[in-house]
């Protein structure tokens, strides 16, 4: 029942929220965008339409287009190279996850000295304090998926030593959050799987987690119930502004447990396969891991999966908790996400054991936070038994 309560951003919600950047109080005046390498900002219009609302309201803008899926320690230093030499005062991440983790990073980084690994404190980072503070950040996101909109974390691949590492401080929740699900219709029905079941496992594991609490519960199960219901119709029918505003709702309410709470061992292991195989997007991992991960804590944890089954529909006659298990097979299958293979994204059987340590020496603090400790064995099992 122990816990602190602290999200301090202001967030914007709803259909057309967007339009607030032309009113609201801008934390500076001249804002460094941090977007993708690809096309889809300016293709949709969305990159325009931010700088021509923040230049209504007084500010100046310099665009930053070099992020990847799984964004690298390498851009988050040029961005925060060319955010001094600009004179930025504060920092637009547009996008999904990868670009407003990257907006975080690149906004320590434009106030501090040194390599951004100096700052990690796992993995091989020196663990070193921030102490020059950090430039406000904005967060535009255009995805629902990670949560990043409502929490302080951000997760930068250091891509010369396959370290996939979680970083955040208090500095570094965004001060102002715009969640307008009419950017997210663009998004294609797979990827839309992908974000959506990133939320919904940051909001299942944070239930499982062994600091969740009240408030944590109270917004994971609200997350994981509209996600079983909304997801679906999401990925159907990406214009459904309904469905695409309730997934956008759990997305943010399931960065608030990651603020209350947090991630487990199941975010290490599924790091570890994207430090090395950067082209598995984080979702789909998440996905190829769960069914075995939430096996396996179903004997663990089986009050807590229960819950989590209820509220997806099941009512199971076991003690075990195991028709989460269905409920989320069935999910899976309904998104078209239920088929997902390792293998597809060049992963090796013989690369488990290995990745497992990678699991455990870059992110191992997740597995202490699991309610029932992994041993490396353990851990291994539970990848090689997901393995297809």
């Amino acid at each position: 029942m122990n816990f602190t309560y602290h999200i301090p951003t202001k967030i914007f919600f709803g259909p057309g929220s967007l339009n607030q950047l032309s009113q609201i109080q801008l934390p500076g005046k001249k804002g460094l965008i941090v977007l993708s390498a690809g096309s889809s900002m300016r293709k949709h219009g969305y990159l325009d339409r931010l700088v021509q609302l923040v230049h209504s309201n007084g500010a100046e803008t310099v665009v930053f287009d070099k992020i990847l899926p799984n964004p690298i320690r390498q851009h988050v230093m040029q961005g925060a190279e060319i955010a001094r030499a600009e004179k930025c005062d504060f920092i637009i991440g547009l996008g999904g996850g990868s670009s407003i983790d990257s907006a975080k990073s690149i906004a320590v980084m434009a106030k501090n000295p040194g390599d951004y690994w100096d700052y990690i404190g796992s993995g091989s980072g020196k663990g070193q304090p921030v102490s020059n503070g950090v430039l406000p950040i904005v967060a535009v996101t255009t995805t629902a998926g990670t949560g990043t909109e409502a929490d302080p974390w951000t997760v930068i691949t250091h891509e010369e030593r396959h370290e996939k590492i979680g970083f955040g401080i208090p500095e570094t929740f965004p001060c102002i959050s715009i969640v307008d699900p009419e950017l997210m219709i663009t998004v294609p029905p797979l990827l839309t799987a992908y974000q959506g079941f990133d939320a919904f496992f940051h909001a299942a594991e944070g239930y499982i987690s062994k600091i969740a609490n009240p408030v944590s519960d109270m917004y994971a199960l609200k997350s994981i119930a509209l996600l079983n219901k909304y997801l679906p119709a999401a990925v159907k029918n990406g214009s459904d502004i309904e469905a695409r505003t309730n997934v956008a709702l759990a997305n943010t309410l399931s960065g608030f447990v990651e603020s209350t709470s947090s991630c487990t061992s199941e975010h290490s292991m599924e790091h570890a396969l994207s430090a090395f195989h950067p082209s598995l997007p984080h979702g789909a991992g998440l996905i190829m891991l769960s069914q075995s991960y939430f096996s396996f804590f179903a004997e663990k944890v089986p009050e807590r999966t229960i819950h989590m089954g209820e509220v997806m529909g099941k009512k199971g006659k076991t003690k075990d908790g195991h028709f989460f298990i269905d409920a989320l097979r069935d999910l899976q299958q309904q998104c078209g996400a239920a088929d997902l293979k390792m293998s597809d994204y060049g992963i090796q059987k013989e690369e488990i054991p290995s990745l497992a340590r990678n699991a455990h020496e870059t992110m191992g603090g997740l597995f202490k936070l699991d309610r029932y400790t992994l041993s490396l064995a353990e851990t291994i099992a539970i990848m090689e038994n997901a393995f297809r």
